[in-house]
């Protein structure tokens, strides 16, 4: 094992990789070797205690806004949407009218500076492939940077594992050689790009990190407040498990009353019927986190620059080739934070854009754009609508472009599934509950749907 060490060092340093990531790496390496600390058993854990969490209801109606002075807005923006047939920054794909992500992020900031009259840092971690796409259409909001604060920073990575002999993964590709090592990575990439001395610096305290497809995720000064006047280092804004999230990450405890996340693969197999039960496990992780800089920095600097979090052990195949990429989530740092909590959330704070399906809802008039610049659901809803799309016709951008020549009314859907090959024009209206099949390519215009409809 020592000389695989040894090979990935070199890898790494060839790369010029840091240090402190070349150290955290070989701290994950070692567990995978000695297939230890990747798995989280059920007699490990239990659901979280009342004493853990906070109801977002109990907050201050009216805080201080002034705590924003010292709060800067991180987005994590390194995916390329490959889920969808993307090829780059998912970020810049329109999700409402002609903006995508980035011109509502930037306007939502812009427009929170002006409305308190506060200088609000807005900082990006990108990867290595979303980096140059985002900073060049960035370059449209010339006031976004600020006090010498850089736009963003760069994701690190960590080399792809062989499975059969624990060997560095060897391609001609070099570029498939490595994975991202996951979001939890912000806190080394943060660190070691040195954003996070250049933020304490200039009096940034808290921080807000939420990934950028998610646009329910908006600045709230009452929770940074409660924060401060509570002395909580780290929060995590989790919501109520329903039947669609039960494979996602969950909420929980250990023994000893301190707050973890466990994602599915670090489940035991033979515990999966349970965790996916959201009558046990009642609360999933949202990836909104708010966090103390100082105290960050204070347990960076008490670690010598390695903050090793719960490993996730994901194995993929690369070139016909078994390999296993070693990842970390953001949110498991929470079990690192002595007094972190959870702040229950309702669910108009997570609206993520993950799949085709999820776009179509925000594409839709089940959501609007306010004057600040927040997608929120229509007045009328306290759901979005449940979408089912065939994967064959509407799996990608490519597809969902060329079958959404206008987009059907949602307002008043409860769900809406499409079976077939359907193409969408004006004056679609769904209402209740909507099944649209087709044997053959169809079109559809002008026409209110309800219940199960043959085209």
């Amino acid at each position: 094992m020592s000389n695989h060490l040894e090979d990935f060092a070199r890898q790494m340093w060839q790369e010029s990789i840091s240090e402190n990531v070349i150290k955290t790496f070989a701290a994950y390496y070692v567990r995978l070797a000695k297939n230890a600390g990747s798995k989280i058993s059920k007699n490990e854990i239990q659901p979280p205690s009342d004493a853990n969490l906070i109801d977002y209801k109990n907050l201050e109606s009216n805080p201080d806004y002034e705590i924003l002075r010292r709060t800067v807005v991180i987005k994590l923006n390194g995916g390329l949407g490959t889920g969808m047939g993307l090829s780059k920054a998912k970020s810049l794909l329109p999700v409402k009218g002609n903006m995508n992500f980035l011109d509502i992020i930037s306007r939502q900031i812009l427009t929170l500076r002006a409305q308190h009259a506060l200088e609000i840092p807005l900082v990006f971690m990108n990867s290595y492939n979303t980096h140059e796409d985002t900073i060049r259409y960035l370059n449209r909001y010339p006031d976004l940077g600020k006090g010498g604060i850089p736009l963003d920073f760069i994701q690190n990575k960590f080399p792809r594992i062989r499975q059969d002999n624990l060997a560095p993964f060897v391609s001609e590709d070099r570029t498939k050689m490595w994975n991202p090592p996951g979001h939890g990575d912000i806190y080394t990439a943060m660190d070691g790009s040195g954003v996070l001395d250049k933020l304490i610096f200039n009096g940034i305290e808290y921080a807000f990190f939420s990934n950028s497809d998610n646009l329910g995720a908006t600045v709230d000064a009452a929770i940074p407040s409660y924060m401060a006047k509570n002395g909580i280092p780290f929060l995590i804004e989790v919501c109520i498990r329903s039947e669609v999230d039960k494979k996602g990450g969950h909420l929980s405890e250990d023994n000893a009353g301190n707050l973890l996340l466990r994602e599915i693969a670090q489940c035991p197999e033979g515990e999966l019927n349970e965790f996916q039960d959201i009558s046990v496990y009642k609360y999933f992780n949202t990836n909104n986190i708010w966090i103390n800089l100082r105290i960050l920095k204070e347990e960076l600097v008490r670690n010598e620059g390695v903050l090793l979090l719960p490993m996730i052990i994901n194995p993929k195949v690369v070139d016909d080739v078994p390999v296993y990429q070693i990842e970390t989530a953001m949110g498991s740092a929470i079990s690192i934070f002595k007094g972190a909590r959870a702040l229950v959330v309702p669910r108009t704070r997570f609206a993520p854009v993950k799949k085709t399906t999820d776009l179509l809802a925000i594409w839709s008039d089940a959501y609007e754009l306010n004057d600040q610049y927040r997608i929120t659901l229509k007045r009328n809803r306290t759901e979005p609508p449940v979408i089912k799309l065939d994967e064959r016709f509407y799996g990608s951008i490519e597809q969902m472009m060329e079958r959404f020549i206008d987009v059907p009314s949602l307002q008043s859907c409860d769900s809406l599934t499409i079976a077939g090959d359907i193409t969408f024009g004006e004056g679609v209206i769904c209402r209740g509950n909507v099944c649209l099949a087709a044997e053959n390519p169809a079109k559809i215009r002008d026409r209110v749907c309800e219940g199960l409809i043959n085209i």
